[in-house]
């Protein structure tokens, strides 16, 4: 019991962690976003980002004990996912570039509610009343963090949810997946076509400007790893505790991100996130308290 306890306070510092580095991430990409395009941040990210993707699969004890297998029998709509996130990067990378960092990773955070309306028609699952009333509070308030009406607003806010619901697709479409794949394989199938698809994006929509200095060559190495070292915490945590346990910590990304955005950036749009980002976080949360109810009457 002890155990237990002890490894999910370990996976919950783990999400903690990767919510950290994601956001570390971001700063970067919105620093580099003055010197290079966001197909181009997306692609040096990608191919960065394969070196801690390759070690947690050589981590994996799951993949070695089940033979060290590359090929899977689902290789399509694992690569499938991988172009998803191409796109998704494309979207989110832009916006970071484009808008305050706070508000544009806020936006983000419909996700979770996207995941769940995703899940009626890719998965079959049905979705009662509490659950879409949570999904219409958060989307509630993500129109109040966009905010059509303000002066502040343009249609740039439409990039982050756009690649909200890519992420959220991408993020549903793995449940279609064999459960025995090792959760690292099936990672590094998605961020090496990510790395393909980016790379393809780059050159079609202008090509790679070259790296400046080595100081920008040091950037996007930090970029790829914190994205890359961020995605394998995660993977640790995720197999330490229910993913139900580590949901809500989440949340926690939404104040990381404004206070770095405001150390980083001198950015402070707590009028443009608030009582938006409250309603996106009370509609998660909702949607994590009704699936653990669910799955506590399964049990």
């Amino acid at each position: 019991m002890t155990q237990k306890g002890d490894n999910t306070l370990l996976a919950i510092a783990l999400s903690m962690l990767a919510l950290v580095l994601f956001d570390l991430m971001g700063l970067v990409i919105k620093h580099m976003s003055q010197s290079y395009s966001a197909a181009e941040l997306s692609a040096w990210r990608n191919l960065f980002g394969l070196i801690p993707s390759v070690i947690a699969l050589w981590s994996s004890r799951a993949w070695h004990e089940g033979g060290r297998k590359w090929k899977i029998r689902q290789w399509k709509l694992a690569c499938a996912r991988g172009f998803l996130v191409t796109f998704a990067q494309l979207l989110y990378y832009y916006a970071l570039g484009a808008m305050a960092f706070a508000t544009a990773s806020t936006i983000t955070y419909a996700n979770a509610l996207f995941m769940t309306a995703l899940a009626v028609p890719l998965l079959g699952e049905k979705v009662g009343l509490i659950r879409w009333s949570a999904v219409l509070l958060g989307f509630v308030g993500v129109v109040l963090v966009m905010g059509p009406g303000r002066e502040t607003f343009s249609l740039v806010a439409l990039a982050p949810l756009g690649a909200a619901f890519i992420y959220a697709l991408a993020g549903v479409s793995a449940r279609l997946l064999d459960p025995e794949l090792p959760t690292p394989l099936v990672n590094l199938y998605a961020a090496a076509t990510a790395m393909v698809g980016a790379v393809l994006l780059a050159l079609v929509m202008g090509g790679f400007t070259p790296i400046a200095s080595w100081t920008d060559l040091a950037w996007l190495f930090a970029m790829g790893g914190f994205g890359g070292t961020a995605v394998l915490c995660l993977v640790a945590s995720f197999r330490m505790a229910e993913q139900s346990d580590l949901a809500p910590f989440s949340y926690f990304g939404i104040p990381i991100a404004f206070l770095l955005g405001w150390l980083a950036f001198d950015e402070a749009p707590f009028g443009d996130l608030f009582p938006g980002a409250l309603l996106i976080i009370t509609g998660g949360l909702l949607v994590i308290w009704r699936e653990r109810r669910i799955a506590a009457r399964g049990h």
